[in-house]
């Protein structure tokens, strides 16, 4: 990593104690030389997160109340100095490949149009997790919402999620938020994160806001993280998939705001209300 770029690392917790251990544990690993900062969503049970954070020279920024992931790490990056050219976003249950976040920052380095720039992202079983993607378009998002579960391969999906094997870097539209190099500049004049997102389609709206300010959003296969599992959601699972649902509907509404295009809106609102439905009853066999 060049002396020149100063890089942060800021992750947040919601009584994500446990997962968070290994998350620090990879970045003192990675030879890194990276500020962290861990943000506390005011967890209801936080345990001993002051000391874990405090084992690893780490920073905690503990919040009042739960202002959602992107709201969480604004706050991050607002209280970060002005010297800070990189900042690293990242789930608490990722784990850095050795240099992974060396390979991020070379990239940024050569692609000075790049706003962010994400990872390749392995899943627990070692498989590659579909984490650059097309921005979701009308037909596209309506595609993917109806038949995404119970017929994965359908052509919008495939779309959609841009399902293949890339060894180069890539534009992409938008590229996953549980683990992404952020260019400090970019972000701060795209506003960051729109924290009206409680959880979910923040970084789809952050990578279509980079491209319509001039931004490329990156994919950098070359750096290799790998990503657990949501531990912190698992026991609000039905609430979680409720905020899932609800951030698509609001992303795609935003994309047509019109007022004569409020029958479509509503035929979305029914389209996601289906597909929420029909993820639920699956979940309850």
């Amino acid at each position: 990593m060049s002396g020149a770029d100063a890089v942060a690392v800021v992750t947040v917790s919601f009584n994500s104690g446990d997962a968070l251990r290994s998350f620090l544990a990879t970045i003192d690993a990675s030879g890194a030389h990276a500020d962290v900062v861990v943000v506390d969503n005011a967890s209801p049970d936080p345990g001993d997160l002051v000391e874990v954070v405090a084992a690893h020279s780490a920073r905690l920024l503990q919040l009042p109340e739960n202002v959602g992931y992107g709201g969480a790490v604004n706050a991050a990056i607002a209280a970060l100095p002005s010297s800070i050219d990189y900042v690293l976003v990242s789930n608490p249950d990722v784990t850095l490949s050795p240099g992974s976040l060396d390979e991020l920052v070379a990239a940024a380095t050569r692609r000075r149009d790049a706003g962010t720039l994400g990872p390749r992202i392995l899943d627990a079983e070692g498989a590659t997790y579909p984490s650059a993607r097309r921005l979701p378009s009308l037909r596209t998002g309506i595609g993917h919402a109806l038949f995404g579960t119970v017929w994965p391969t359908n052509p919008w999906t495939r779309s959609y999620r841009q399902d293949r094997l890339d060894v180069n870097e890539r534009d992409a539209g938008w590229l996953s938020g549980a683990c992404v190099l952020v260019r400090r500049s970019a972000f701060d004049q795209v506003g960051g994160f729109d924290a009206s997102y409680f959880m979910y389609f923040e970084d789809v709206d952050l990578g279509a806001r980079m491209t319509r300010a001039g931004w490329a959003n990156v994919y950098v296969p070359s750096a290799v993280v790998t990503h657990t599992g949501a531990h912190s959601t698992s026991r609000f699972r039905s609430r979680m998939e409720h905020a899932h649902h609800m951030s698509a509907y609001t992303y795609l509404a935003r994309k047509y705001p019109n007022w004569y295009l409020a029958p479509l809106r509503l035929a979305l609102r029914v389209g996601i209300g289906l597909r929420e439905r029909i993820v639920a009853g699956g979940r309850r066999r």
